[in-house]
């Protein structure tokens, strides 16, 4: 391949969310995150699509669990896009949910500054993680210099706003979100929290009764912003609920074809099946 030297090459991880043929035109290096799911480790986009987990996923009671790439994975990469680039950005899943940034930041102390790498934090993940992954990667093939797109993604972070509603307290509880306690008493009243992204962490926000609720919260969320630039629902299966919420986003945004993605293996890893998202991007 024709050596690019001088264009920042852009790298992220498996948890962003990006549309289909983005990281082949924009040439995103993708490094996997590992679920793990009864005794068997797949590196998430390459092992297993995130249709084919969510069907192995249902068919146990079993909870995944999913770690970073190792330092190895991580410096053999930056080792062979070396031979190409001088500048690096490794963007990445928020460091609150995840070590990747810690991992990435350790490979690059072992190439002893051969290459100038910038490790970033998105504070994101999925669609906004993919999404500032996007911006970057297209800034970088438009020619931006290696310190505008830091500018540019470090601007555009402040804005990117996630919310879930969650059907399954057992995953909140095992990440400590909520106390033993409440997870138990929540799931004896079908109590359904609502979780948001906030400086990178994944907190617990209000509780509902009925996912119906849930959805009208959603779209509550969605109506305080006055101006949105990118709007995009997360799923893993087409409910009742999910129609719910197009309709009503029908009503709010008429003009709008509003995407809908099924969330991959690091998001169900963390909140469970039937999760319902939405991602907002609010015009800096």
């Amino acid at each position: 391949m024709e050596a690019t030297l001088g264009r920042t090459k852009i790298v992220t991880d498996s948890s962003a969310y990006l549309r289909p043929g983005v990281a082949a035109r924009l040439d995103i290096s993708v490094v996997p995150q590992n679920i793990h799911l009864g005794g068997v480790t797949y590196g998430e986009g390459i092992d297993v699509t995130s249709r084919e987990f969510l069907q192995r996923m249902a068919a146990t009671a079993e909870m995944p669990t999913v770690s970073a790439p190792s330092v190895g994975t991580m410096a053999a990469l930056y080792r062979q896009l070396h031979s190409r680039h001088d500048k690096i950005i490794s963007l990445h899943i928020s460091s609150r949910l995840s070590e990747t940034c810690e991992v990435a930041r350790a490979a690059v102390r072992t190439l002893l500054g051969r290459c100038e790498i910038l490790v970033m934090d998105s504070l994101s993940i999925s669609f906004g993680l993919g999404m500032l992954v996007e911006a970057a990667a297209e800034a970088a093939a438009n020619g931006a210099e290696m310190d505008e797109i830091v500018r540019l993604i470090r601007g555009m972070v402040p804005h990117v706003y996630m919310i879930f509603l969650v059907d399954v307290l057992r995953y909140l509880e095992r990440e400590q979100w909520v106390r033993p306690s409440q997870a138990v008493l929540g799931t004896m009243l079908g109590i359904k929290p609502l979780v948001t992204l906030e400086d990178g962490r994944l907190l617990p926000m209000e509780k509902v009764r009925t996912r119906a609720l849930g959805v009208e919260k959603l779209l509550n969320f969605i109506r305080e912003f006055a101006d949105i630039e990118q709007l995009a629902i997360m799923q893993s299966s087409f409910s009742e609920h999910m129609a719910m919420l197009l309709e009503g986003l029908e009503l709010l945004y008429p003009d709008w074809d509003v995407p809908v993605f099924t969330y991959g293996p690091s998001v169900v890893a963390r909140l469970g099946l039937n999760a319902l998202g939405v991602a907002i991007y609010e015009r800096a």
